[in-house]
């Protein structure tokens, strides 16, 4: 079975610039995957993600969910 299939998945873009932010926000953009500004990263959806998404939500946006 495709393990694709059977989980869900975030697609999030970086929509605000991560300077003069605090380092603990830099490290969670980093941990999904972001470093530019513009970039669509896909993201497993389990609830430590959506603890980083929901940290630093004012510089994200969610394009879609699978």
């Amino acid at each position: 079975m495709n393990d694709k299939a059977a989980k869900k998945y975030l697609k999030v873009k970086l929509v605000r610039s991560i300077n003069k932010i605090l380092p603990t926000h830099k490290a969670c953009v980093k941990g999904l995957g972001l470093r530019t500004l513009g970039q669509i990263a896909e993201v497993e959806d389990t609830s430590a993600v959506r603890g980083m998404i929901n940290k630093v939500s004012y510089l994200l946006q969610i394009v879609e969910e699978k």
